[in-house]
């Protein structure tokens, strides 16, 4: 394994040079981020340099990193985490790359150069809020069309602000404001005095 990501790191090194801004080894595993400026001319790189052939986009999703780790977190605040497989060279790489502004983040699209990122790219749009530039069709895609905000982003509280229902009388679907009261339920214990057998 040890020389396989050797092989691949030096790979990734002599085709992608200075345009990677961190490269990490974890767990069998290499892992590099690249500037928003970069992240389509590099993602064309690892699918087109003959070193490195990553044919496939496995998997892509957007990441808010404001709490990481329950820590203070510096730097941008939303990440775009691709996953890319080389078939035909079996091996794997995952791509990181930061969306320059927090108010309103914005990566390359890379559904030009993997059509599979199409959906994965509405997910990440629908679910936190990056708009990926050069998408043909970005809206959302798990949500419904009128719903406001970004459910994965770490701020967004946990009822929502709506609720839906059928609402018999309309025969239609209709929004109101959540009518769910917030509250915290600690579970009652109740201990028999012989209980498992202890004295």
């Amino acid at each position: 394994m040890t020389q396989r990501l050797d092989k691949l790191q030096a790979a990734l090194e002599a085709s992608l040079g200075e345009r990677i801004t961190t490269l990490k080894r974890e767990r069998g595993e290499i892992t590099i981020t690249v500037s928003a400026a970069d992240y389509l001319g590099v993602a064309q790189t690892l699918r087109d340099d003959k070193l490195l052939k990553f044919e496939q986009l496995i998997d892509l999703c957007g990441v808010d990193y404001s709490t990481y780790k329950d820590q203070p977190w510096e730097g941008p605040r939303y990440c775009v985490v691709s996953h890319l497989l080389s078939v035909s060279l079996n091996w794997r790489v995952r791509l990181k790359v930061f969306a320059p502004n927090d108010d309103v983040p914005v990566v390359a699209s890379l559904s030009d150069l993997w059509s599979s990122a199409n959906w994965f790219e509405r997910e990440a749009f629908d679910m936190i809020g990056v708009i990926f530039e050069g998408h043909v069709d970005l809206r959302r895609i798990l949500t419904d069309y009128g719903f406001i905000g970004h459910p994965l982003r770490k701020d967004f509280p946990v009822m929502g602000h709506v609720e839906m229902r059928y609402d018999p009388e309309q025969k239609r679907v209709i929004y109101q404001p959540v009518t769910i009261e917030a509250r915290e339920i600690t579970p009652r214990i109740i201990r028999e005095d012989n209980y498992g057998g202890l004295h």
